[in-house]
C-alpha cells in the first residue's frame, strides 16, 4: 500500500507539473512581447566648438566654447511611440550668429541645412553685474517626426558669471530646459557681456570644478594627518620603551 501511494503522489506531482507547463506555455503564447524601440547609438563625447558674435560695428561682443549634446525626447512616426535620442551638436557644420545689447545677449548655433537651430539668451543685472543663461531655444527637424521639434524656456538660471569674467566649467553639467528637452555641456567657457578685443576674460570656475579640486586635497589632508599619527605613535612607544630599561 505504501508502494502504491507514493506511486499515486509522483503521478499526481507529475500531472500537476504538466498542467502548470501548459498554461504558462498558453499564456506565453497568447499575449504579445510588448513593441520597443531599438536603442539609439551612443553618439560619444561632442566635439568642442569655438563661437562668436559680432556686433553692427564688427567688434566681438560674446564668446563660447564648448561640447553639446541636445537630449530629446519626441513622438516617433515610424514606431507610434514616445522615443528618447542623444544627438551631438558638430561644430564642423554649425554657424554662429546673434545679437548683442548693453543688458541682453544672444548666441544662435545653426546646423547645415538649417535642419537644428539652437538659442541661448543671456541677461545682465547692470545692479550686481552678474549675468546668467535665462533662456534656451530649439527647434530640429528630425527624420522620424511628422512635425519639427520645437522647445523653449524663458526662465532658467544657468552659467552664471560677473561682467568682465568668462564662466568655466571643465565637467559636464546637464543644462534642464524642457519636459522634452535639456542639453550636456562638455568644458564650456562663455562671456556674452564685458568683453576687450577677441579673448576671453578672466575665467570664473564653476561649483563643480571646484568640488574636483577639492577631493584630492581632502584626501591628501587625510593621508598626511594618518602617517603623522603613525609617526607620533611610532615615536611615542620608542620613548616608552627606551624609559623602561633600568642602569645596572
Amino acid at each position: 500500500m505504501t508502494q502504491i501511494g507514493g506511486v499515486q503522489s509522483r503521478c499526481l506531482t507529475v500531472t500537476l507539473h504538466l498542467i502548470l507547463a501548459a498554461a504558462l506555455h498558453q499564456s506565453f503564447a497568447t499575449v504579445a512581447p510588448p513593441a520597443t524601440a531599438p536603442p539609439h547609438k551612443d553618439p560619444g563625447r561632442p566635439d568642442r566648438g569655438n563661437y562668436k558674435v559680432t556686433s553692427s560695428n564688427g567688434t566681438v561682443c560674446l564668446l563660447a566654447s564648448m561640447g553639446l549634446q541636445l537630449n530629446i525626447t519626441y513622438s516617433s512616426a515610424s514606431l507610434n511611440k514616445t522615443v528618447q535620442d542623444v544627438v551631438n551638436l558638430q561644430p564642423n557644420v554649425t554657424k554662429s550668429s546673434g545679437s548683442c545689447a548693453p543688458d541682453a545677449a544672444s548666441l544662435r548655433l545653426t546646423t547645415d541645412a538649417e535642419k537644428t537651430n539652437l538659442t541661448f539668451f543671456f541677461t545682465l543685472n547692470t545692479t550686481s553685474n552678474k549675468y546668467h543663461l535665462n533662456e534656451v531655444s530649439l527647434s530640429a527637424v528630425l527624420p522620424d517626426v511628422k512635425e519639427p521639434f520645437s522647445a523653449h524656456n524663458g526662465s532658467l538660471d544657468y552659467l552664471r558669471g560677473t561682467l568682465g569674467y568668462s564662466y568655466m566649467c571643465r565637467e559636464e553639467q546637464t543644462l534642464d530646459v524642457a519636459q522634452d528637452l535639456s542639453i550636456n555641456t562638455f568644458q564650456v567657457q562663455v562671456q556674452p557681456f564685458g568683453l576687450t578685443g577677441d579673448q576671453f576674460g578672466a575665467a570664473e570656475e564653476c561649483q563643480l570644478d571646484e568640488d574636483d579640486m577639492l577631493i584630492p586635497i581632502i584626501v591628501g589632508a587625510a593621508l598626511a594627518g594618518l602617517v603623522l599619527i603613525v609617526l607620533l605613535a611610532y615615536l611615542i612607544g620608542r620613548k616608552r620603551s627606551h624609559a623602561g630599561y633600568q642602569t645596572i
